[in-house]
């Protein structure tokens, strides 16, 4: 069972299944780096900027949509990424507005976001010593960013950080390699809650420490890349619900189930 189970999630296997449903993403990525690559602040702070910034991400959406859903157990995973990447979008629109006065919106969205992924990631296996260390990185990061923090800044940064560090511990818990119990796209989640951890710290000291040269480039390079590493994490996590549900046992059973 494990062995066909392994079979029908090799990246290989998994890359001819989903491979073209990932067509309009990267296209959809191109453009964007085309017209908006280069950033510019007189540029980012347009209605075109909004939709070109968020279709990749609506192209993730219709992945998730895709690949398949339903209101079964075996797809809460799939539901809650999908709920993830939708507050993304919001976010995504809202810090087009930024200097207008909608980072703050922006900042909540993607608050939102991040619980839902690391609710999808879970609290199996626990690992408190990774959470320690990546809780602590957290903690330096909130120490060079507090001097330019003001007003209401000072807490949603800190309770900003503290999620996003939550969510990126979660996912990096998942990956079990020394005890042969990871897949491919634990590996994909995982890469994409660090991936997530750079744009943003990358946004945070551009904005709140001192300009970085080529932050734009950057911060778009490694959060579209983070979104596509937690959107890959749904393609066997029907699989890996059927395993590790208490009733798998069960012959009527299946991750089909609807």
């Amino acid at each position: 069972m494990n062995g066909t189970r392994k079979e029908k999630t090799k990246p290989l296997t998994v890359l001819k299944s989903v491979g073209p449903k990932l067509v309009p993403f990267f296209k959809t990525l191109a453009i964007y780096f085309v017209l908006f690559g280069e950033g510019g602040s007189s540029r980012l702070d347009s209605p075109l900027h909004c939709v070109i910034k968020c279709l990749p991400v609506v192209s993730l959406i219709i992945f998730v949509i895709l690949h398949g859903l339903s209101l079964s157990e075996y797809y809460s995973y799939s539901r809650k990424v999908l709920l993830g990447l939708i507050f993304s979008g919001f976010g995504d629109a809202f810090l087009v507005w930024q200097n207008s006065g909608y980072f703050i919106h922006g900042l909540l969205m993607f608050a939102v976001a991040q619980m839902l992924y690391a609710s999808a990631f879970g609290l199996r296996p626990l690992k408190l010593w990774l959470g320690a260390v990546v809780m602590a990185v957290g903690v330096v990061v909130y120490s060079v960013l507090y001097p330019g923090l003001n007003g209401a800044m000072v807490v949603l940064t800190g309770i900003y950080i503290a999620l996003i560090c939550f969510m990126a511990w979660r996912a990096a818990a998942r990956v079990q390699i020394f005890n042969d119990l990871w897949t491919w796209t634990k590996l994909c989640a995982c890469a994409g809650a660090l991936c997530f951890l750079i744009s943003d710290t990358v946004i945070a000291v551009n904005m709140f420490v001192y300009p970085l040269r080529y932050a734009h480039l950057i911060i778009m390079t490694t959060y579209y890349a983070a979104q596509l590493g937690i959107t890959l994490s749904v393609v066997d996590s029907q699989v890996d619900a059927f395993f590790e549900s208490p009733t798998t046992q069960s012959p009527s059973t299946s991750p089909s189930t609807k």
